[in-house]
């Protein structure tokens, strides 16, 4: 088991983060693994070469960095990878940040999963003071969910799914929006997650790494997604505000919410209050694009303080947003969603 010192709090400054465009950060999406048992078909490499070892930050090392955060008020904090559940001893980080929720600094702790693993953790989850969750689920159907996965089974996913509701966990499905894989089965998904409770958020593909095949032949532009929607269900606008980028509409007919992220066809860059760490500890200020700062080299030289130092110089480089452009050939981004975090 992995030991993690500390008490989930720190000494460095605590003066909020905010960006050259008065936009306060709130909101970091941690990768605590680049390593999934999945091999996504928009997300990863078919023979994807994951990062050694070595490079990446131990848990002792994420949670001070986190700390530093924390202190410096971001309140809302996901998990993601890679696969989070994959990483051994996963629930030792987690358990140290729910100090941060116990004590109030933390008004959410949560994580986006392929769901692989969540019959195992889903009861320690809830022990651990989460409350909801994020579920990627492409198809309902088991050949599909093969082909896009490359090796998942969708009857383990939807154990996990089972699982977690069963422990409590608020579930949000997302799905990935591909034209000629399933665009045929929005509807579908709609029915089955409002059914179950759960909310459904439909996402454009986005631009990142290099991958088998062409996007621009998958692309979906989710402004059509929703006026085919629009035709069969009454979409009612609704102001929830999870901390992310989906707009959300209530489904008068079923009860549900179904969100809407579009990074390719409709930036929300002007309200973006989220920076993402990578497991080695870089610091990415967009999704879209390369700024980055190194968190690890600034640990391990400076302690948090060191930390503390580099998040106000980010505030200066964090980017007014990302330009995706569904048309282009090559990625806007070498980095494969896997490094960054979902």
């Amino acid at each position: 088991m992995t030991k993690i010192t500390g008490n989930g709090t720190n000494r460095a400054g605590g003066t909020p983060l905010v960006d050259g465009f008065g936009r306060t950060v709130s909101y970091l999406r941690v990768s605590v693994t680049d390593r999934c048992d999945f091999r996504c078909t928009y997300c990863m490499a078919e023979n994807m070469v994951f990062l050694p070892k070595k490079d990446i930050l131990s848990f002792e090392e994420l949670a001070s960095i986190i700390d530093v955060f924390v202190k410096r008020g971001v309140t809302k904090l996901r998990l993601t990878g890679g696969e989070p559940l994959v990483r051994k001893d996963i629930m030792d980080l987690i358990n140290h940040t729910s100090g941060h929720l116990k004590n109030g600094e933390l008004k959410e702790l949560t994580l986006t999963s392929n769901g692989s693993q969540l019959h195992r953790f889903a009861d320690q989850l809830v022990a651990a003071g989460m409350k909801r969750i994020n579920v990627s689920l492409d198809t309902l159907n088991a050949e599909k969910f093969a082909r896009v996965t490359r090796r998942g089974r969708l009857e383990q996913v939807l154990e996990g799914i089972e699982a977690a509701d069963r422990a409590g966990l608020a579930i949000k499905i997302n799905m990935v929006a591909m034209r000629g894989f399933n665009d045929e089965e929005i509807v579908d998904m709609l029915h089955w997650t409002h059914e179950r409770g759960f909310d459904l958020t439909l996402i454009e593909e986005m631009p990142m790494g290099e991958v088998s095949g062409d996007r621009r032949e998958s692309f979906l532009p989710l402004r059509e997604v929703r006026d085919r929607l629009a035709e069969r269900f009454t979409l009612e606008k609704i102001t929830l505000n999870t901390g992310g980028p989906a707009r959300y509409v209530r489904v008068q007919e079923t009860g549900g919410r179904v969100g809407f992220i579009t990074p390719m066809s409709h930036n929300f860059c002007e309200s973006c209050n989220r920076v993402r760490l990578t497991c080695t500890g870089k610091l990415f200020l967009c999704l879209g694009q390369e700024n980055q700062l190194d968190l690890r080299t600034a640990l391990r030289a400076g302690g948090t303080e060191g930390v503390s130092r580099e998040l106000d110089r980010a505030m200066i480089l964090k980017p007014k947003g990302h330009d995706f452009d569904p048309t282009r050939i090559a990625p806007a981004s070498v980095r494969h969603m896997s490094v960054t975090g979902g």
